[in-house]
């Protein structure tokens, strides 16, 4: 059904876009320049990547809230920077050209153009002076020099290791843009067939950083959803390392060689395999080892009665992803290798093992498997009928839930411990009790324990000797202590996460500034900055890997023998330092100036940083990577990069499901906006609820806030007969507002500001809805008002309130006017309205002094006219005040 205009924003929208532009209204001051003596605001939006298919309404969201913001900031007398630029390279671009012979350079600008309209005609206030695009060559110099300074400092290096392949794709994926599904592993972009090969890729020593990544997350304005993920992906872990002797005879002679391959890469070890553990006071409850598949040692081991066995398991772990191997849901499998090793605490000689859920990516790919107190292992050991030995002694709380369990009541321990004396402090019983039974009552418990599903949490230790009747904190800290001393083992911190992969092979990214030299690398000088891309007409991969820049045979092969690097750089390279660039986008000399620097980043970085949550650990965990780097040479000031973080909620279809052109459910702003307006869209959107939540799209919706605008618009406006909207200056007076309508005005001021710098946005339009209403009763408006509306207004549906500005008089743009105060004298409510119901029914409503004695609200009530009519011939059984909110009269 067509909407009836409420009013002519296809006229006066995109006259205050050409304004804005044309007049630079937004550009942002640097140090030195008029403006930059006021207090800075940095407002940053997520660097969107220019897709072919342009925005759909969910993808404005956040932008629009940081535009809101940036828009109220400038009207409370700061600098704000807010910028917008194009994060360029990336795999669709490519593809496109693969399939279509266009080069990405050529589709790329399409797109941005296409971007950049689509973001103009929404109203967004950014300073496009500073407008950066990854692939310019400008740019991607300073993403080439800081690749070179983490060269220098050993933070980038070559690695030979098995990675996600795409042959479709033509480039090695990350872990983390591999995604499990019911047909094996697949892209997550393309949904492409993905594989295990060896390749040659560079990688860059993100774990050299991970205690400050980690600690630091301490000192941000993040959500802790957020921080929780970074902290679980960084997964930092205290421990030892235990080295477990290999038995010579269980393989090869080479092991008896004392080489690196048989110690498991570690110096000053002979025959060892060394696990990581964060519980080395269970060691004596370890009754076999876990390899994983791709451990070095593995071939070397395992003996031949066992390799054919060991081959086949290999070959069908291989294309797994890690989170599918890992995933604790499934059935666990694994192959005996005819191997041994050496329990280093009790000497006892236990099997190794090879299993898929041992990861060669974490610790040292080897565990030590304690089927007693860990899961994983206790399922394993189950299936494979391998010893289970407890070496804790559970809570009270796991005991009490087993107590009545076949297995609990054949023990005496079992039945001893399990009394309420003993809840709150366990360790009670082994200083009361655990003396008085025999070897074999504590055997019988054992047992016992064996039977009932594994206990993995903290407790006492058992079975093991020394540390016996040890609290586990106390039992760990001993044995630590004791594998030092006997040079078995050492405390170590250990992190889950692992070095960035940084490769890959495709065309559409920034060349590496490295040449090769037989097997020898070395970066350019950084006076031959940029590397700029050769051309080519050919973008497709080979199907052995080779990138499609090794076909540039004259670009790769230098004159003195030497050859340039063919992978190109992962798409995130460019997003990493982007909001620095920004703050000195023409700089040709530097990355960025240390005034200026030190001006935009100040002790905080970035004020606020507004984006999808889906960023969490890998874009985030990158930019502040490169960003402590950069903090440690000098280049910034400030340790991290984005102070105060907001994740937007996204936006789905009108059926609750995520937009996406297989749903059909996309809504496309252009008809959003040729039909109700950029200002509508832009309430709207913060209108739907808390920034933070996901919500569903709604045409009703937008109508209603379409209307509500018209309700603005006809404050000061009227139509004509030939249907031309003119001022109206009679609608306006010059009087002062009544008090009642100060009042009004000063609550909508006091909420819609409190609202805002709590990023309430939702909220605080209805505050403005509320004070729209009070305006329409007036026949006619106090201008003073208006115009306080219309600066409320402003940054919310700020071309409407450009338009208004101008149609009272105002020469100057409403953009930089002063954001209106509270007076507090108006804040002070003289009366308050309360509904009366009777028996929970609402029969009429009285107005009281606030904080009125309840029996002067009672009596007010009772003279409603309606009071009588309800409660005739009835008995008052009850009232029910709730003080300045209501009163109820229960009657029966």
């Amino acid at each position: 059904m067509q909407v009836r205009k409420q009013f002519p924003f296809a006229t006066f929208e995109p006259a205050w876009q050409r304004h804005w532009r044309e007049n630079s209204t937004f550009r942002a001051a640097n140090p030195g320049e008029p403006g930059s003596e006021k207090p800075k605001f940095y407002a940053l939006d997520m660097f969107p990547y220019p897709s072919g298919a342009g925005l759909h309404v969910g993808h404005p969201e956040g932008y629009i809230a940081s535009d809101l913001m940036a828009r109220y900031k400038r009207m409370r007398g700061f600098n704000v920077l807010h910028p917008m630029g194009w994060d360029a390279f990336g795999l669709p671009a490519e593809q496109y050209a693969v399939q279509t012979g266009t080069h990405p350079r050529e589709t790329t600008e399409k797109n941005i153009a296409n971007f950049r309209r689509q973001i103009q005609e929404i109203g967004f206030s950014y300073d496009w002076s500073r407008e950066i695009n990854t692939t310019d060559p400008a740019y991607y110099k300073w993403t080439q020099w800081i690749f070179i300074q983490l060269y220098k400092r050993g933070l980038a290096y070559t690695s030979h290791a098995p990675v996600w392949y795409c042959p479709e794709l033509g480039t090695t994926l990350a872990n983390e843009e591999v995604v499990q599904t019911d047909e094996g592993p697949r892209s997550d972009r393309g949904n492409h067939p993905v594989e295990r090969r060896p390749l040659r890729q560079w990688m860059l020593k993100i774990t050299a950083y991970a205690d400050r990544l980690l600690k630091d997350l301490d000192t941000l304005d993040w959500p802790e959803s957020l921080k929780t993920m970074q902290r679980d992906w960084i997964g930092r872990s205290e421990g030892a390392e235990v080295h477990f002797p290999l038995v010579g005879s269980g393989g090869p002679d080479n092991l008896l060689s004392g080489s690196p391959q048989a110690t498991g890469g570690r110096p000053g070890t002979t025959h060892n395999i060394t696990i990581f553990t964060t519980r080395p006071d269970t060691l004596f409850g370890a009754t076999y080892m876990v390899l994983s598949p791709e451990h070095p040692l593995v071939d070397q081991i395992t003996t031949p009665d066992h390799r054919e066995a060991v081959a086949k398991y290999k070959a069908s772990v291989a294309n797994k992803s890690d989170l599918e191997r890992t995933d604790l849901a499934k059935s666990k499998t694994g192959v005996f290798t005819g191997a041994y090793a050496i329990n280093p605490v009790n000497n006892e000689k236990i099997p190794i093992w090879i299993a898929d859920y041992v990861l060669i990516s974490y610790g040292t790919g080897a565990i030590m498997s304690v089927p007693a107190h860990d899961e994983r292992d206790h399922e394993f050991a189950q299936a494979y009928g391998l010893p289970i030995r407890p070496v804790v002694f559970p809570t009270w709380e796991w005991i009490n839930r087993y107590a009545n369990s076949a297995e609990a009541q054949s023990s005496e321990i079992f039945r001893a411990f399990n009394k309420p004396k003993y809840a709150l402090e366990p360790y009670d019983f082994f200083r009361e009790e655990s003396v008085n039974f025999s070897d074999q009552a504590w055997a019988e418990f054992s047992n016992a324990l064996k039977k009932l599903p594994c206990f993995a949490s903290e407790g006492i230790a058992i079975n093991s000797e020394f540390l016996n009747a040890e609290r586990t904190g106390k039992a760990k800290a001993k044995m630590i202590d004791w594998l030092e001393e006997k040079k078995l083992g050492a405390r170590r911190v250990q992190y889950k996460l692992r070095d960035w992969l940084f490769s890959r092979q495709r065309y559409w990214g920034e060349p590496f500034p490295v040449v090769w030299n037989g097997d020898q690398h070395e970066v350019l000088p950084e006076s031959e900055l940029p590397l700029t891309l050769p051309e080519l007409d050919d973008f497709k991969p080979s199907s052995e890997g080779k990138a499609p820049l090794a076909k540039a045979t004259a670009w790769v092969n230098l004159p003195d023998g030497r050859v340039r690097e063919t992978n190109t750089m992962p798409q995130w390279a460019g997003s990493c330092w982007y909001y620095l660039r920004y703050c000195d986008p023409k700089n040709s000399n530097a990355l960025i100036d240390p005034e200026v620097e030190k001006y935009w980043m100040g002790d905080k970085g970035v004020d606020l940083y507004i984006g999808g949550a889906e960023h969490a650990v890998l874009h985030l965990l990158y930019a502040r990577f490169w960003h402590k780097v950069l903090f440690d040479i000098g280049v910034v000031s400030t340790p991290e990069p984005f102070q105060k973080l907001v994740n937007q909620g996204m936006i789905l279809g009108e059926d609750n499901r995520k937009m996406s052109k297989s749903w059909g459910n996309v809504v496309n702003p252009d008809d959003v906006i040729a039909e109700y307006g950029a200002d509508s869209l832009r309430l709207f959107e913060m209108f739907m609820g808390p920034l933070e939540q996901m919500k569903p799209w709604s045409t009703t919706g937008i109508e209603g806030v379409y209307r509500f605008l018209g309700r603005v618009w006809r404050l000061v406006m009227e139509e004509n007969q030939e249907g031309e909207w003119l001022f109206a200056p009679a609608k306006i007076t010059d009087a002062a507002p009544s008090p009642e309508l100060l009042r009004s005005l000063h609550a909508a001021i006091q909420k819609v500001t409190d609202d805002i710098d709590r990023l309430q946005f939702n909220t605080a339009i209805s505050a403005l809805m509320v004070l729209v209403n009070d305006l329409t009763k007036e026949t006619v408006r106090p201008r003073a008002a208006i115009e306080t509306l219309l600066l409320l207004l402003s940054p919310f549906a700020p071309h409407m309130a450009e338009e208004l500005w101008k149609q009272l008089g105002h020469a100057r743009t409403i953009a930089y006017e002063s954001w209106p105060q509270a007076d507090p004298r108006y804040l002070v409510k003289t009366e308050v309205e309360m509904p009366v119901q009777i028996n929970g029914k609402l029969r009429g409503l009285i107005k009281v002094a606030p904080g009125s004695a309840q029996d002067s609200v009672i009596a007010a009530a009772k003279e409603l006219p309606a009071f009588a009519e309800w409660t005739t011939g009835k008995t008052i059984r009850k009232v029910i005040v709730v003080p300045d909110k209501l009163i109820n009269f229960v009657v029966g």
